[in-house]
C-alpha cells in the first residue's frame, strides 16, 4: 500500500480542520449528555400526556433507572448516530473523485488500496474517540442522576457498538466506490441498515452473523444471559475485511 501513512496523515489533518470534526463527534456528545436526562423526564411526560388524554385516568410509570439511561443512549446512538455516520462516510471516495482530489493524489506514489484503507481507518479512529468520550459523559451524568451500576455491561455495549459502527464505515466506503455518488451510497447504506434491523429479528442470523451486533448490547444491559456475541463479533470483523477488500478491488478497476 504505497503512500498509506502519508494519506492517513492527510485524512486526519482534514478531520481536524473541516466539518468532519464536529458532525459525528457533536452528535455523539449530545447523545451522551442528553440520554440520561431524557430517560429521567420521559416517565413524567408520558404519565402527564396519558392522564390528560384519559379523562381523569391516572397512569403511573415507574421512575427511570440506570438501565433506562443506558438504553436511551443505545437507542439514540443506534438510530441517529449510525445513520449520520453512513451519510457522512458515503462521500469518502465519491467526494474525492468529484472534487478532483483523487486524480491529483493518485498521480503521486499513493495506491488506490492505500486510499481506501486510509479513508476507512481515519473514520474508524474518529468514531472511536467520539464513542469513548460520549460514553464517558453518559456514565458521568448517569452516575450523578441514578447510580454507578451496570458499568461492565455498558462497557460491553460500547465495544459492540463500536464494532458495528466500523462495519458501517467499511460498508459506506465500499458503496462510495461502487456507486460513485454520495447520495446514492448514503441511500443504499441506510436501506441496508434498515434491512439488517429487520433481519436481526431472525434468531439464526442474530446468533451467527453480524446482525447480532444490533441487539446484543441491549440484551446484555437488560440482564439477559447467554447472549451470543462470539459469532457476531467474529463475522463482523471478517465482514469489515471483506468490504474493505471489495472496495479496494473495485476502485483499482475504475477509471477516475
Amino acid at each position: 500500500m504505497h503512500g498509506f501513512s502519508v494519506f492517513l496523515v492527510k485524512e486526519m489533518t482534514e478531520v481536524r480542520r473541516t466539518w468532519r470534526l464536529y458532525v459525528i463527534p457533536g452528535i455523539m456528545l449530545f447523545i451522551g449528555l442528553m440520554s440520561p436526562i431524557l430517560a429521567e423526564v420521559t416517565p413524567s411526560l408520558v404519565s402527564s400526556m396519558a392522564s390528560s388524554e384519559g379523562q381523569g385516568i391516572v397512569i403511573e410509570i415507574p421512575p427511570a433507572t440506570t438501565v433506562d439511561a443506558y438504553l436511551q443512549f443505545s437507542n439514540n446512538a443506534m438510530q441517529i448516530a449510525l445513520i449520520a455516520l453512513i451519510i457522512t462516510v458515503a462521500g469518502a471516495i465519491a467526494g474525492e473523485r468529484r472534487s478532483g482530489t483523487a486524480q491529483l493524489v493518485l498521480t503521486k506514489p499513493v495506491s488506490r488500496t492505500a486510499m481506501v484503507v486510509a479513508k476507512t481507518l481515519s473514520n474508524c479512529l474518529l468514531m472511536l474517540v467520539a464513542t469513548i468520550v460520549s460514553a464517558a459523559i453518559c456514565v458521568g451524568v448517569t452516575a450523578v442522576m441514578f447510580g454507578t451500576e451496570l458499568l461492565a455491561e455498558f462497557a460491553a455495549w460500547v465495544a459492540l457498538f463500536y464494532l458495528l459502527a466500523c462495519l458501517f464505515v467499511a460498508l459506506a466506503v465500499m458503496l462510495s466506490v461502487v456507486l460513485k455518488s454520495q447520495a446514492g451510497a448514503a441511500g443504499a447504506g441506510i436501506a441496508i441498515y434498515f434491512a439488517l434491523t429487520i433481519l436481526s429479528l431472525w434468531d439464526v442470523l442474530r446468533e451467527y452473523t453480524p446482525v447480532g451486533l444490533l441487539g446484543a448490547g441491549d440484551r446484555i444491559l437488560t440482564g439477559a444471559t447467554d447472549v451470543p456475541v462470539l459469532w457476531p463479533v467474529a463475522t463482523g470483523l471478517l465482514m469489515i475485511g471483506v468490504l474493505v477488500g471489495l472496495a479496494s478491488w473495485a476502485f483499482r478497476r475504475q477509471e477516475l
